[in-house]
């Protein structure tokens, strides 16, 4: 088993950026900002006014794939820039992790991938996200009329209810809290993904182990109510044990360079366009 990478930073302009051909499981980020995204509005910061392109983040989304199965987590309010910047032309289901504002407000973008493929996307999501998404894009889950199929998503909800099955492989839901909200994180053989926690049960960190690719939620330096601390997500990635930690959903408060320079072997600030996975 081993863990591959790619700087794909030239796939963020939109060009040159091909999927690796693997046998294995690969994560691609699509965002890798927190909910205020960075640049910030109305902020003069020195990341904010960074004109290295890993310090422009955009919220948190990932793509990932394995075989000819490519699968979308979370629809955020930039995924039709995302999609394009990072060479994203097909999916083949959605994954939603929670129901907040910067994982959701996108959702009517995957009507191209309707269309793309020729039909409905499945939609995983616990019960309580899935009320809350529903609120917003009823119409996506039901058929549309044939008239307006090329301008309406249409969608299957699927409901989790604890591990299931996509394209051949088992997706395992991780518990995670995120303030006084139910997040789920996902570990796909042993590519895992948590994003937006503050607190990791133990019930959780009994579902990651083994895991060789470790995404983990980390904002900033300072303490926050709903995220983990740049130092809180170092101290759970060591008990996770993962050979390669990658940290997102990150604030402006931590520049990429200068971040990457404090952080132990093993684990650095991913940054949007990053390609990441496990051969084996």
């Amino acid at each position: 088993m081993s863990v591959v990478v790619r700087d794909n930073l030239k796939g963020l302009g939109g060009e040159g950026l091909e999927w690796v051909t693997v046998q294995g499981i690969e994560l691609q980020f699509l965002g890798t900002g927190t909910s205020a995204g960075v640049p910030m509005i109305a902020c003069d910061c020195a990341v904010c006014l960074s004109s290295d392109p890993r310090d422009k983040r955009t919220r948190c989304s990932v793509v990932i794939r394995y075989g000819e199965t490519v699968v979308l987590v979370d629809t955020t309010p930039e995924l039709r820039l995302q999609a394009v910047a990072c060479g994203v032309k097909r999916i083949d289901a959605v994954v939603y992790t929670h129901a907040h504002a910067d994982h959701i407000m996108g959702l009517d973008d995957v009507r191209r991938f309707n269309a793309v493929r020729g039909g409905p996307l499945d939609v995983w999501a616990e019960t309580g996200a899935y009320k809350a998404i529903f609120q917003c894009f009823g119409y996506a889950f039901r058929e549309p009329e044939p008239e307006t199929k090329l301008f309406r998503p249409h969608l299957v909800y699927r409901e989790i209810t604890g591990p299931f099955e996509i394209g051949g492989r088992v997706w395992t839901p991780i518990p995670l809290v995120h303030g006084a909200t139910r997040v789920l994180g996902f570990r796909v053989g042993n590519l895992a993904y948590c994003t937006d926690v503050n607190l990791m049960p133990e019930e959780s960190f009994r579902l990651l182990e083994g895991v060789e690719v470790l995404v983990l939620d980390a904002l900033q330096w300072r303490k926050h109510a709903t995220h983990f601390t740049v130092e809180e997500a170092m101290e759970v990635a060591k008990r996770v044990g993962a050979r390669r930690t990658w940290f997102t959903h990150i604030a402006h408060g931590l520049g990429h360079e200068e971040t990457n320079r404090l952080l132990p072997d093993g684990m650095k600030l991913a940054h949007d366009g990053l390609v990441t996975g496990v051969v084996g």
